[in-house]
């Protein structure tokens, strides 16, 4: 489970920097998602920068809560 929280996390910031980096320069046009999900049109901005705290927080998850053992 620890595994899957990580690749989700990683993957939602890879796609929240791509997405500000097609808003913000125009590369990455087909790889992003929020682009076309049709009821985040202008909001694109705000749904990558909330792709990326999400990807952060699923990532200090993943990474914080996978050494502890039940005693």
């Amino acid at each position: 489970m620890r595994k899957l929280v990580e690749l989700l996390g990683f993957l939602f910031l890879i796609q929240g920097a791509a997405g500000l980096i097609y808003e913000w320069i125009g590369w990455f046009r087909l790889w992003v998602v929020v682009r076309y999900l049709e009821f985040l049109q202008g909001y694109e901005i705000v749904a990558n920068i909330g792709l990326i705290v999400l990807g952060l927080l699923a990532l200090t998850v993943a990474w914080s809560g996978g050494d502890k053992k039940k005693a």
